[in-house]
């Protein structure tokens, strides 16, 4: 049996409090060669899911703490929908290819996903053009704009 106990979620949220990406991973896989991924996520609101797509996958996303703003977005960076994953929505899965991002909107949340195998790392041609890999100031720009994105509006690059 495999689970995750409350105390290792508390773990897990302080790793992503001292990690540098302010995020940290407890997989529920074995290797990364599982042929399904399986992973809670501690994020921080302050850290950065850069726009992106996994065209070999769909994902699903459950919030186990918290709240997450996801948004997608069409090839040009305007959102196209944007909903509240633990206030106005349960669960998601994201289509395969689809450009999105995340948003922890509170301090210790966790989100868990199911994807599938083997891991790949994300290529810079899936992430979504000109969005920036490690500008602090454009990044807490778009971090800020995350929490109140509408749909029809395009991110401010």
């Amino acid at each position: 049996m495999k689970m995750i106990s409350m105390s290792a979620l508390d773990e897990l949220t302080a790793q992503a409090i001292a990690s540098p990406r302010r995020r940290a991973h407890l997989n529920l896989h074995g290797t990364l060669d599982d042929p399904v991924q399986r992973l809670a996520v501690a994020m921080e609101p302050d850290t950065w899911i850069r726009p992106h797509r996994h065209t070999h996958t769909w994902e699903l996303l459950y919030p186990v703490r918290g709240r997450f703003v996801i948004l997608y977005f069409d090839d040009g960076g305007i959102v196209t929908q944007r909903t509240v994953l633990g206030e106005a929505c349960a669960l998601i899965e994201n289509a395969a290819g689809q450009w999105h991002a995340v948003l922890s909107l509170d301090d210790g949340a966790v989100i868990f996903e199911v994807k599938h195998g083997p891991y790949r790392p994300t290529e810079e041609m899936d992430f979504l053009p000109g969005t920036p890999a490690t500008d602090a100031v454009a990044i807490a720009r778009i971090l800020a704009w995350y929490a109140t994105a509408q749909v029809g509006e395009r991110i401010p690059l």
